[in-house]
């Protein structure tokens, strides 16, 4: 039997290391430009995650953060200033902060169990309360959907896909692929436009 903690545990460890690869040889600008209308970018997920990390997986257990995080403490969080990096803000640095942040979690994680009870100070008030447990799972999801963003921004940004994407073929067999995809897509265009 699986120790339901040791496999949530496992989950956010390769959900956080896959997140991490998805920046590995890109320049500064590629890590922090906005990839979409809403201006995700990959260094951006990250500072967002390190947060959370902190907030959810210490704070809400009376084990704040050691290091100031400016845009918690002035409330700008709440306009988006998690979501992208300043210019002063390093990758060295926000990718330094999430691993702190990660390994302060790891500790809240090893030292409490499941039903350890917590609480989250921005929740509704009734909804405040909660478990270690609730909030791993919820660390886990968060961390998996910020990691798929970080899958598709990477292959915008220079074709790199996904940990499946050699397995599949070469370049030539995508480009088939991909004009399979796109015909069976162009039957609806002519579909809607009638």
């Amino acid at each position: 039997m699986t120790d339901l903690k040791a496999e949530l545990h496992r989950k956010l460890r390769a959900g956080r290391a896959g997140l991490l690869s998805k920046l590995e040889g890109l320049t500064e600008y590629d890590m922090r430009r906005p990839m979409t209308p809403t201006a995700t970018n990959l260094l951006g997920l990250v500072k967002h995650l390190a947060s959370l990390e902190y907030g959810y997986l210490g704070e809400s257990f009376d084990r704040p953060a050691p290091e100031p995080l400016a845009w918690i403490d002035d409330g700008s969080v709440w306009e988006g200033a998690d979501m992208w990096a300043r210019p002063d803000e390093s990758s060295k640095y926000i990718i330094g902060l999430y691993q702190r942040a990660c390994a302060h979690a790891d500790r809240t994680i090893a030292d409490l169990a499941l039903e350890t009870p917590g609480h989250v100070r921005h929740w509704p008030e009734d909804r405040r309360a909660t478990t270690l447990g609730v909030l791993l799972v919820r660390m886990v999801s968060e961390t998996a959907q910020h990691a798929g963003h970080a899958d598709v921004l990477r292959e915008l940004i220079d074709g790199k896909a996904g940990p499946d994407h050699d397995g599949f073929g070469d370049d030539a067999k995508w480009r088939q692929y991909h004009a399979r995809v796109q015909a069976a897509a162009d039957t609806h265009r002519v579909q809607d436009s009638l």
